[in-house]
């Protein structure tokens, strides 16, 4: 008997910072974690710049455009 793997991509739905993390809550219900010192321009923002973000792809991705930072959900993952 073969069992069938399917990979699924990891997407993001939602991202909150505490005082020196920043979270990302995925679709199928993990949460990530990354220390802002990983992210020096997010660091270095303001709570307002922070709070404007995007998705990229349906959730493969977060954009900050105000401190033009991007995040690969999967590179979270990866480390």
């Amino acid at each position: 008997m073969s069992t069938l793997t399917v990979k699924m991509e990891p997407l993001a739905t939602d991202i909150y910072f505490t005082e020196d993390a920043l979270h990302v809550v995925l679709a199928d219900g993990r949460e990530v974690s990354a220390p802002l010192e990983w992210f020096p321009r997010l660091r270095k923002a303001t709570k307002r710049q922070r709070s404007k973000w995007q998705l990229i792809g349906e959730g493969i991705g977060i954009h900050w455009p105000d401190v033009d930072e991007d995040i690969e959900v999967e590179s979270l993952l990866a480390t």
